[in-house]
């Protein structure tokens, strides 16, 4: 079943005030919210063609220069530009989680440190747009798929489990959407839990998480609440334990990953942490899977992120082997939204 709120439904918005939170460094952020037009992406046929026509164009003008040169002309740049330094000067092999939502924000809402001319210039390329669609996708897929179990079962706790979250406003945009189009839906006690290698992206997800929960706000009267558990997803004993202890209590899970297991992580990494959900009875999972194109791989070629360029084709074997299929996906041209269902589930 499907909810009756899409992300950018302009005819049901309420909450039109922007909502900001701080990072641990005490930066205020615009938080995220995928109902407000300020953030909403178009996501029917018609914008996605656009979307992606103005992708292609821009990256036409840039292909033919060689890469070492394109290298050497970011490198040059990123000293005027902290979004590019955080690309191209990390030791990591992924860029930083605050670094990515900042990105997410666009060009009109680039925070004070952010936004110098060649800051505004990275986050209005046409690619940078798809970093928040992304977000936005894999929301609407998350809350879409809860609609069904929690009808079944108006009593049991939701718990959601993101990896490698960041700030997981995945998650918390699924919350906005159902209490959007389903408030009876939410009366019951909600929790996300956030695994993650570092603790900058939960802390600002926490904090995102409070503000949007004040009087007035999208999430005002929800018993809801974010927490950090560290994690390596090349270890899922963590996982396991707290996915068996939420199915001993017989709570809803959901389970997702944007930009981060599905894109980055190992075949037997995926592998083994869909194992572990499977195992635990989670039937919803979603995630971003990165596209195969020759573009994308083009464009992951001049970074130092290690990226796994899949596409749904090369993903959906690895799904299988964790015990998942496929159930729906939706296009953002870098990348491929996946929702999975659990085989062989009831």
């Amino acid at each position: 079943m499907k909810t009756n709120l899409r992300a950018g439904d302009r005819d049901t918005m309420i909450f039109v005030k922007t909502i900001f939170a701080e990072t641990a460094d005490g930066v205020p952020l615009p938080v995220i919210d995928v109902t407000h037009p300020r953030f909403a992406v178009p996501d029917d046929p018609e914008s996605l063609a656009a979307q992606h026509a103005a992708f292609l164009a821009w990256h036409d003008k840039r292909r033919l220069m060689p890469r070492f040169v394109t290298r050497l002309l970011i490198r040059l740049a990123a000293r005027r530009s902290r979004l590019l330094r955080a690309m191209v000067s990390t030791e990591a092999d992924y860029l930083d989680s605050i670094s990515t939502y900042v990105m997410k924000l666009g060009e009109q809402d680039l925070p004070p440190g952010f936004d110098g001319p060649v800051d505004r210039k990275v986050a209005a390329a046409p690619h940078v747009l798809f970093l928040r669609l992304r977000m936005q996708q894999v929301a609407v897929l998350l809350a879409d798929a809860l609609v069904a179990p929690l009808r079944c079962d108006s009593a049991a706790p939701l718990h959601f489990v993101n990896i490698a979250g960041g700030p997981a406003l995945d998650s918390i945009n699924a919350v906005i959407l159902l209490r959007r189009a389903r408030p009876e839906l939410l009366v019951r006690p909600v929790v996300i839990h956030v695994l993650d290698a570092r603790s900058e992206g939960p802390a600002f997800g926490a904090n995102a998480l409070a503000a949007l929960a004040v009087e007035g706000g999208p999430l005002a009267g929800l018993d809801v609440a974010l927490g950090h558990q560290p994690y390596d997803w090349n270890d899922t004993a963590p996982l396991v334990r707290l996915l068996a202890e939420l199915a001993a209590r017989g709570v809803i899970i959901a389970a997702s990953s944007e930009g981060g297991l599905f894109e980055y992580g190992s075949d037997a990494a995926i592998t083994a942490n869909l194992e572990a959900m499977s195992a635990a009875g989670v039937d919803v999972v979603a995630g971003s899977v990165t596209s195969a194109s020759d573009i994308r791989k083009r464009m992951i070629a001049v970074t130092r992120f290690r990226l796994f360029p899949r596409g749904l084709d090369g993903f959906a074997p690895l799904a299988r082997a964790g015990g998942y299929a496929i159930a729906a996906s939706a296009p953002a041209v870098l990348s491929e939204q996946v929702l999975l269902r659990r085989v062989g589930r009831g």
